[in-house]
């Protein structure tokens, strides 16, 4: 961590050249300046669809919806204006090494260039919030102290990898939880079972009660690694949220609808990224030793995930939120996720868009701050050219995006002219 912190200056040089270069019309608006943004099509993030209005922006805040506001200062009509995205489930700091192996041979210096560069892409492309899986406390502080540019971000510090018994007694797993909030994890990230062709539960029933219940004491919220019987296991036990969930039966979704669990599944996108990437992982910790192996493998994991989601959306009242799992070669494309989730498994893609706005912003404790287009909220606004709820590759075409007032991207002009 220590490393990290002291060479974000030279990776904010080296994405303020890139900035410059790449966005020759980037713009950053002055914290304390009133903003008036047009839409033609405005999703408020909850569902809503207003026409012809106009937002108003103080500093890093909304102030108003107002269709009579005025002067304009960023024209988006013609383009779908919605809140920021957020992710909930990414894993900011993977990156390919030199060998082009992710994890690969890279020294601390390289390795905070790369997620430097990951935390800018995913902000361009749409993502103005994420929770990551691996940690990143430095890269969180320096973004929100306006030391370099990137998505608003959450973070565990370490993950609990269930072991059974070797794991802890209730009363070591929530000395653990507290310890965890001591060095300044937003997020529990618990592995309460193996793999999705595996997946056998890791931690028992009291271990999870004793963590949930910890975590949420603690002001906490807990992220379950779950698949098969570990689902209805962490739904008892109170956790927030459960990733993955393939396995789960009807009746466990059911529960999860009862206990207001929220579920992040994904619909393949992150193992078409391990094949379409597959030279970088095969013969790394946890994949195939070769690109052939890693292909075999991963081709049945798409299609099961598929399959449960095409379940999963089916059940009432069932909280599915929007995560990508983005590693290594997904970031910047963490929307990929929309198209899999819309195109492939029948999700509606209203739903699709609320599950990464306001039900995520739900799910994180933060509906009061982000999520919305509403006053009172933070500017995250971005635009996108097309329409998602009627091409949802739509979401490939980000080409405005404002955080807490600030406007980082704006090709706007282009793709209206």
């Amino acid at each position: 961590m220590t490393q990290f912190a002291r060479i974000i200056p030279a990776a904010l040089i080296l994405l303020t050249i890139c900035a410059i270069a790449q966005q020759s019309d980037l713009q950053t608006s002055a914290r304390d300046k009133r903003i008036v943004i047009e839409a033609s099509v405005l999703l408020d993030g909850k569902g809503h669809v207003s026409r012809n209005t106009r937002i108003v922006i103080e500093g890093a805040r909304i102030v108003a919806i107002d269709p009579k506001a005025g002067p304009v200062d960023y024209d988006l009509r013609g383009l779908t204006v919605m809140p920021g995205w957020i992710d909930m489930h990414s894993h900011i700091t993977s990156s390919f090494g030199k060998d082009g192996k992710v994890g690969g041979d890279m020294s601390a210096e390289e390795s905070a260039y790369r997620t430097a560069s990951n935390a800018w892409v995913t902000l361009l492309g749409g993502f103005t919030t994420v929770q990551t899986m691996s940690q990143a406390v430095a890269l969180r502080d320096a973004v929100s102290n306006g030391l370099m540019p990137g998505p608003r971000i959450l973070t565990i510090v370490d993950s609990l990898a269930g072991q059974g018994e070797q794991s802890g007694t209730p009363d070591e797993l929530r000395a653990y939880v507290r310890k965890q909030k001591e060095v300044g994890a937003d997020i529990i990230k618990i592995y309460a079972s193996g793999g999705m062709l595996r997946g056998a539960k890791t931690l028992s029933q009291e271990q999870l009660n004793a963590i949930c219940d910890e975590a949420k004491k603690q002001g906490l919220r807990t992220h379950v690694h779950s698949f098969r019987d570990a689902v209805p296991a962490a739904t008892l036990a109170g956790c927030t949220q459960i990733e993955h969930g393939v396995g789960a039966t009807d009746d466990d979704l059911k529960l999860m609808v009862e206990k207001g669990t929220y579920i992040d599944p994904q619909a393949g996108t992150l193992f078409e990224n391990y094949i379409l990437n597959k030279a970088g992982y095969a013969g790394t910790p946890y994949f195939a030793k070769t690109e052939e192996g890693v292909v075999e493998n991963y081709k049945p994991a798409i299609q099961m995930s598929k399959e449960f989601l095409r379940r999963a959306v089916k059940v009432k009242g069932l909280k599915i939120v929007f995560g990508s799992d983005a590693l290594a070669g997904l970031h910047g494309r963490n929307a990929e996720e929309f198209i899999n989730r819309v195109r492939d498994c029948g999700m509606d893609p209203m739903a699709a868009m609320v599950s990464a706005n306001s039900m995520a912003a739900e799910a994180m404790g933060m509906a009061d701050q982000i999520g919305s287009i509403a006053p009172g909220l933070q500017a995250d606004i971005i635009a996108l050219n097309g329409d998602p709820l009627k091409d949802i590759t739509a979401v490939r075409r980000v080409v405005f995006v404002m955080k807490g007032g600030v406007v980082y991207k704006h090709a706007a002009r282009d793709a209206t002219s």
